[in-house]
């Protein structure tokens, strides 16, 4: 019943900006914390952001930090990610996630981010 829908991703020149969308749905949105995280080809999927339910508290990988920003809007279900000076090596796969209480995680079909010139 957990539906994460994620959008934004694209195609950006190094030092570009995206910002990623994820629209949250049969789930308490507020009362859970969210993450996005990405995948790139041949690597493993990585943390890349966390926010608390309330937006009090984040959390970024290393190679977000002081780039990326991840926020979220309870009134609309919807969990964001600003990126900024944007690398070749940010290139992957976004997905939004979460877990809720006596589930598994859940992730939404992830949006494609390409980095490049």
């Amino acid at each position: 019943q957990v539906q994460l829908v994620e959008s934004g991703g694209g195609l950006v020149q190094p030092g570009g900006s995206l910002r990623l969308s994820c629209a949250a749905s049969g789930f308490t949105f507020s009362s859970y914390r969210m993450s996005w995280y990405r995948q790139a080809p041949g690597k493993e999927r990585e943390l890349v952001a966390s926010i608390s339910s309330t937006g009090g508290i984040t959390d970024y990988a290393d190679s977000a930090k002081g780039r990326f920003t991840i926020s979220r809007d309870n009134a609309k279900n919807t969990v964001y990610l600003q990126m900024n000076s944007l690398k070749p090596a940010d290139t992957a796969v976004y997905y939004c996630s979460v877990v809720t209480w006596g589930s598994s995680r859940s992730w939404g079909q992830g949006t494609q981010v390409t980095v490049s010139a």
